[in-house]
């Protein structure tokens, strides 16, 4: 059985009270919101993870890695660092999106230093094996095997996967409608696009959505069903292509719930400030509320280098009005494949960006470590303001590089600081008060 059924019989699996106490809800909280659709818990059976995960409406908002291997690049000790570093820095989930490489090696290897859980897109495998293994083209993928990389994944332990179930032929015949400045971006969603127009087939994961999610039951795998037609630029935002999908995704989440089989869905993308709100509000109310996921978003296509700082702008507004889970984005995004400095400021980006919406929604502990950091910095207690710090590293390097003032105040105030001067004239101002 998997968590969503165990908790529809009365019982409270491990994993669940795990995450009840990490979120600092209750068992009851988070059982209701698992029979609702509008949390979901990743763990696969056969994962070992010393963290399982839970996501959606009412908790913290989570934040993803994303990591892989590239033809160019196919060194899996790269891969691993950035592992490392994704961990240091509180990242909630990762993503093997490689490329290059032996993928199940690195997969399994990904997997045996990974105590969070792990996603994966195997459609990537899947056209990559046709190409490179079985000297085929990807429009020569069958559908056995693309079935068979995810019934491999799932026994390898991976604990979520997006799967582009919602990319159908009416979705396609949507894009001739009104034709994209940017077509599909999502690389996935390319592969299946290509795959249907050439073989004139219906997508094979729409198609065979009950063989999905069979493996799914089996493994107690959550299905993050994926945005193949995700908007790659401001000009294609909230077009009817991505929102036929939108709609098809929502009729998905209802047959998967049927089956006990978790769901949250993706979303974009590149959106502009004015139409996020209502992007989330579709989701929510045509995906009945499952947990959405999104990449960004991104409300601005003119930043390369700090596409990180974009996401992290969107991603904002995005947790703010009911997005649950951020997909980091990185300095290097549309430019290279990142460094361990680009995986490390672009988790740290989107994890500021979680905090301030969660600061916004009133979720338990972030009004508290903000106000904690507010009373430090009231003290000009430095070693507090540190430790409070969401990058204690570097909080320290600039305070030593800027050297110590005489003062007790940063370097930049010294003795002129708002903060001592407004104490000593509050002191002033009670004593005189007194004397009075």
């Amino acid at each position: 059985m998997t968590i969503k059924t165990l908790i529809s019989k009365g019982i409270i699996p491990k994993e669940v009270k795990i995450c009840a106490q990490v979120e600092g809800v209750s068992e009851e909280f988070l059982k209701e919101g698992i029979l609702r659709g509008e949390i979901v818990v990743c763990k696969n059976k056969k994962s070992k993870i010393e963290r399982p995960c839970a996501i959606g409406k009412g908790l913290r908002t989570k934040v993803n890695v994303n990591i892989g291997t590239s033809k160019d690049r196919p060194y899996v000790e790269e891969e691993l660092k950035k592992l490392e570093i994704a961990l240091k820095y509180g990242a909630d989930t990762v993503m093997d999106l490689s490329t290059g490489g032996d993928l199940d090696e690195i997969r399994k290897v990904i997997r045996a230093n990974c105590p969070i859980p792990l996603g994966t897109v195997p459609i990537y495998q899947a056209a990559i094996e046709a190409v490179e293994k079985h000297h085929k083209s990807i429009v020569e993928m069958t559908v056995d095997e693309m079935f068979k990389v995810i019934e491999k994944q799932a026994e390898d332990g991976v604990d979520f996967m997006t799967i582009h179930c919602g990319l159908t032929k009416a979705g396609i015949e949507r894009l001739k409608i009104k034709p994209r400045v940017l077509g599909v971006v999502s690389r996935g969603g390319s592969f299946l696009v290509e795959w249907m127009v050439y073989n004139q087939k219906e997508n094979p994961f729409y198609e065979h959505f009950d063989k999905l999610l069979e493996i799914a039951f089996e493994y107690d795998i959550t299905l993050s069903l994926g945005d193949g037609l995700r908007p790659g630029c401001i000009a294609d935002a909230t077009d009817g292509a991505q929102i036929h999908e939108l709609m098809i995704l929502g009729e998905l989440t209802l047959r998967a719930w049927e089956k006990g089989v978790q769901v949250m869905i993706e979303g974009p993308g590149h959106v502009p400030l004015d139409q996020i709100e209502t992007n989330i509000k579709l989701q929510k109310r045509l995906c009945h509320g499952a947990p959405f996921y999104v990449l960004g978003p991104l409300p601005t296509d003119i930043a390369p280098g700090y596409d990180h700082l974009v996401g992290a702008i969107g991603g904002a507004l995005a947790a703010y009005y009911g997005a649950d889970f951020l997909c980091y984005l990185t300095p290097a995004e549309h430019l290279r494949l990142p460094t361990l400095e680009d995986v490390k400021e672009g988790l740290i980006a989107s994890k500021i960006a979680a905090h301030v919406a969660d600061l916004a929604k009133g979720i338990k502990g972030a009004w508290e470590w903000d106000l904690a950091m507010a009373k430090a910095r009231a003290e000009l207690d430095w070693e507090k303001q540190i430790s409070l710090s969401i990058d204690q590293e570097k909080a320290r390097r600039y305070r030593l590089e800027g050297g110590v003032s005489k003062s007790q105040a940063c370097t930049m105030c010294g003795p002129y600081c708002a903060i001592k001067v407004f104490e000593h004239a509050f002191k002033l101002l009670k004593i005189r008060g007194g004397e009075g």
